[in-house]
């Protein structure tokens, strides 16, 4: 769980009128006050992004590279141990890569040199076909880079292609880690607007898209670590960005107080999906030792 979650230690305070106040009453406060802040993040989240969108709209330059420096956290950078593993952002609907302009900079001082995005254009492809680009782009940065896997971290419905990929396409060969950040594996009922888009019917609970992945993956060699928020307001419910699948290697961490368009630009859940990058590395480098 991220260091941001508040816990109740039961401690007894002394109120204005010499009333003793329970630590644990104050708990509702709490979560209203973290409510409020968060939302009021979510719009500036969302303005940002609006902002950025233009920025994002162009071709990428592919493999970028960095000097360290310390993650967003603020903690002392961990060993870059495989640091050169490529990283591949995908993001959602109703965005471009510019989403992810606090991500990759989190990425690159991580010691991740390199970070490439997949531009799609979400209007004209569903998931399946936006996962068929995401599969030429994969093969297209491990030729690039001489890597045989590399790391994916897919926002809202990017997570939903990537894991296409990876369970229904065989991409669990070149995929080591698939991160989602408020990605709706089970569906969302914000997508039961009526609108003639493909994409939008098939993050619909049920969709057929949704059935095929819910199916059996057998030997699926990729691990996924989902991120879910109580404050997504696309998500609904918010714990349908959970990922359960008897199959598959699932780690899925619960965020309090962060909007959907705020996850991939909120610093301490930018700092703990780097950190479970890094922690990835030093997972294989002892097994392989």
């Amino acid at each position: 769980m991220l260091p941001f979650v508040s816990r109740s230690t039961g401690v007894t305070l002394l109120g204005r009128a010499g009333r003793s106040v329970s630590r644990g009453s104050l708990l509702p406060v709490r979560a209203l006050t973290g409510a409020v802040f968060g939302a009021a993040v979510e719009v500036a989240a969302i303005i940002a992004a609006l902002a950025l969108y233009p920025s994002g709209m162009g071709e990428e330059r592919h493999t970028v590279r960095s000097r360290l420096g310390p993650p967003p956290d603020g903690t002392m950078p961990l060993p870059a141990i495989g640091a050169d593993s490529p990283v591949l952002l995908v993001h959602g609907m109703g965005s471009n890569r510019a989403i992810f302009h606090v991500l990759r900079r989190g990425l690159r001082q991580a010691g991740f040199r390199r970070v490439t995005e997949l531009n799609y254009c979400w209007l004209s492809n569903d998931v399946r076909s936006a996962a068929r680009l995401l599969a030429d782009e994969v093969e297209r940065v491990c030729e690039a880079s001489g890597h045989e896997r590399v790391h994916v971290i897919g926002h809202s419905l990017g997570g939903v292609v990537a894991r296409y990929y990876v369970q229904r396409m065989g991409g669990d060969a070149r995929v080591h880690t698939l991160v989602t950040l408020g990605s709706p594996h089970h569906g969302t009922l914000a997508a039961m607007v009526p609108l003639p888009n493909q994409a939008i019917r098939q993050l619909r609970p049920g969709s057929d898209v949704l059935v095929e992945l819910a199916g059996p993956a057998p030997g699926c060699g990729t691990r996924f670590v989902a991120f879910h928020s109580d404050l997504d307001e696309l998500i609904v419910p918010t714990g349908n960005a959970r990922l359960d699948h008897p199959d598959l290697q699932v780690s899925n961490v619960p965020v309090r107080a962060v909007g959907h368009v705020s996850l991939p630009m909120h610093g301490r859940v930018v700092g703990e999906v780097c950190r479970v990058l890094r922690d990835a590395h030093v997972a294989e480098s002892l097994a392989a030792a």
